[in-house]
């Protein structure tokens, strides 16, 4: 019985090894796609290619995956608890998705020996394994294009030296971030709301290779025992760069700047009128305070590493989605809504003061919310304080 366990391991072993080994006219390279018009994919990827012709081989490792199916997909996504995986398919089926959406895929051929690439293949090959495939995703640290370096250090060892005088200014994580996105856009505003100052250090230049443009450049200025990785580079798909500029009219500016000149005209009828449009204060506070209970979720109750330390939620306060309550009513308004108003005022200069001393970086359309809201609290703390109010 001993005999025949051993006979099936020894047959298991030398059938994973066998199948992981490569042909003389085999090739590994690195694949870059370009940038698409979905949020998703404005960052661009990255996969491994193995060709093989002898064994019929040209797949594409790509560790950019995931399954809608999950149980419970969308609270794990939110939470930063889904799981991505290393899928593999025909580099045809994988390129067909950039055909139709007209995103150039670049590739950069490694200068592997036999031995590198036999280890490099058995590697993805035991990566796919079911058991193996899933890792827990980070934008910054851990996604599809970090995997591809990481990999490389990990089969290559000592003999793979990255240099790095290539990156000739340090810069931040968000104004990389900013590098593939449009200021005025609502993927922009949306990005700069939901991450923290976490985000604003600089990024060691080994970092930066989170997108994966800049893991196409370090490859072309990484060195394996001395000698170039790269000793290849070619265009597999060749279209050119786009830009994704949208319309005004749908832009974040042009509805900002709309609800600035929409408040500044209520608040003078208000003013006038000695009333108050309660509506407009429901809305900019429901706003604002929704806001602050996404920033809240995003910062202490999920796994995300760049949500953390956000001091957008001084300005998006979470009480304000309480407070909108009490404003919109008809009847008499609470006596401490004075001081909460004062308490939104100070939070909002201290925002500022964060911004000033580059505490925090913010969107620069951030300045038009700063100027609505101090507009309008600085009138309804007048209101609120008023021996006399008319308000209700």
């Amino acid at each position: 019985m001993r005999l025949k366990h051993l006979f099936v391991l020894w047959i298991a072993f030398t059938s994973f090894y066998g199948q992981s080994q490569l042909s003389d006219g085999a090739m590994i390279s690195i694949i870059t796609c370009d940038s698409g018009q979905e949020l998703y994919s404005s960052f661009g990827h990255s996969a491994f290619r193995v060709q093989d012709p002898a064994r019929g081989i040209d797949w594409a490792y790509n560790y950019g995956t995931f399954n809608f199916n999950t149980p419970n997909f969308y609270g794990k996504f939110a939470r930063g608890k889904l799981l991505y995986s290393l899928s593999v398919s025909k580099f045809s089926d994988f390129l067909f998705t950039y055909e139709l959406e007209n995103r150039w895929v670049k590739e950069q051929i490694l200068a592997l020996n036999r031995e590198e690439k036999d280890a490099l293949f058995r590697f993805l090959e035991n990566n796919r394994l079911p058991e193996n495939k899933d890792y827990k995703y980070d934008f910054l640290f851990d996604n599809c294009a970090t995997k591809l370096p990481e990999i490389l250090k990990k089969v290559l060892g000592n003999k793979l030296k990255f240099d790095d005088q290539h990156i000739k200014a340090q810069t931040t994580f968000r104004d990389l971030i900013h590098q593939n996105l449009f200021y005025n856009s609502w993927s922009s505003f949306g990005i700069d709301l939901a991450l923290g100052s976490v985000i604003d250090v600089e990024a060691k230049p080994e970092e930066y290779m989170f997108l994966p443009y800049y893991v196409m450049q370090q490859m072309s200025h990484t060195n394996l025992a001395n000698s170039p990785l790269v000793i290849r580079e070619r265009t597999v798909l060749d279209y050119p760069n786009r830009n994704f500029n949208s319309t005004f009219g749908t832009s974040p500016l042009f509805w900002l700047l709309f609800l600035l000149f929409f408040t500044l005209a209520i608040s003078y009828i208000d003013l006038r009128n000695g009333t108050r449009s309660r509506w407009l204060d429901f809305f900019l506070f429901l706003v604002t305070g929704l806001a602050g209970v996404l920033i809240f979720f995003l910062w202490f109750m999920t796994d995300h590493s760049s949500t953390a330390n956000n001091f957008n939620i001084l300005w998006a306060f979470p009480l304000n989605f309480i407070a909108c309550y009490f404003l919109i009513r008809k009847d008499r308004i609470p006596t401490w809504m004075g001081k909460y108003i004062l308490i939104l005022l100070v939070l909002l200069g201290l925002t500022l003061i964060l911004w000033i001393f580059q505490v925090q970086q913010f969107s620069p359309l951030i300045s038009i919310v700063f100027a609505t809201l101090g507009f309008r609290y600085a009138l309804l703390y007048k209101y609120f304080t008023n021996s006399n109010p008319g308000l209700k």
